[in-house]
């Protein structure tokens, strides 16, 4: 199968991105990344298939050779998706589309968006995404450093509240302090939700354990994926569907920190994880428990070989 059979569309939002280029890269067949550019007319709920909603610039790379597989993730790519459907393309899609769901011929749901059981829905745990076991080990690697901070080790992955202004810096510097508790030394890393205020009140709370904090928009290499590689627990804000199922790419205990504000969506998502053994809530720390690695982007292209796309 040649690069252009299989389309990965990828929105500018890199966790929506990442849903249909980790599927994409789980195939391990060439692929073609194609970049959406969104016009303000993606804003719109568009009900029919249209490139409508792309930038005149990102609407140019649409020619064909038209692919048989479109891979993509999110509302606004769904219309796309749907266009290049109408010109021959298999579809498999992760997130709510809006219109036009009998359309694709995989719908791939998170079990706290509570799907439907239809023929072309794909339920999962958490996200698809791109952490990989090869990328953890890579990681391992290019961030070696990080075997100098003492035993155990946490990965701190912060986000903050949905939809707001930033985390409470109160609320930020009380995670902080009770991930230090525990820890031999803290790998932190703030989110653009984290706020400059609350980033720097977990900056305190952390003054008195060992610690590496990567800050939003800090210059250098980004050392997230070393610090998932080099954990030996990790603790995520409950906020991140993409952090959270990125931190259970790895083999060791995950636990759910609760930065406020969440909603029923959130609270089911991580009664799925739960109840699923795959983390627990940040107040069962320090205790371990075995989990085994997730991987539902791979999974998802299980799928699509057993279906015989390719």
């Amino acid at each position: 199968m040649t690069e252009a059979a299989i389309w990965a569309l990828a929105d500018p939002r890199a966790g929506t991105a990442a849903q249909a280029l980790g599927i994409a890269e789980r195939l391990g067949l060439p692929y073609r990344t194609v970049p959406l550019g969104w016009s303000g007319m993606a804003r719109l709920p568009w009900p029919w298939p249209s490139l409508a909603g792309l930038t005149p610039a990102s609407r140019a790379g649409f020619q064909p050779p038209w692919p048989r597989i479109v891979l993509s993730a999110g509302r606004r790519a769904a219309p796309v998706a749907r266009w290049l459907g109408r010109r021959g393309a298999k579809l498999a899609h992760c997130m709510r589309p809006g219109f036009g769901a009998a359309e694709f011929d995989l719908l791939v749901l998170g079990q706290h968006d509570r799907p439907q059981d239809a023929a072309n829905i794909f339920p999962i745990l958490g996200a698809c995404h791109r952490m990989t076991r090869a990328r953890l080990e890579a990681a391992r690697q290019d961030w070696a450093v990080l075997a100098e901070l003492p035993s155990p080790r946490v990965a701190f992955l912060v986000g903050g509240p949905v939809r707001a202004e930033g985390m409470d810096p109160a609320r930020a510097a009380a995670l902080g302090a009770e991930v230090a508790r525990f820890a031999g030394s803290v790998m932190a890393t703030a989110s653009r939700r984290t706020g400059a205020a609350a980033t720097e009140s977990l900056a305190a709370s952390l003054a008195g354990v060992p610690h590496r904090l990567h800050r939003w928009g800090d210059a250098g290499p980004n050392p997230y994926a070393g610090f998932l590689a080099w954990a030996d627990a990790v603790v995520v804000t409950g906020d991140s569907v993409s952090m959270l199922s990125e931190a259970l790419a790895t083999t060791v205990p995950v636990f759910i920190a609760d930065p406020g504000g969440l909603g029923p969506r959130h609270l089911r998502l991580h009664g799925a994880l739960i109840a699923a053994r795959q983390a627990r809530m940040l107040a069962a720390a320090p205790a371990p428990f075995p989990r085994p690695q997730l991987d539902e982007a791979a999974r998802v292209a299980a799928e699509i070989r057993a279906r015989g796309w390719v």
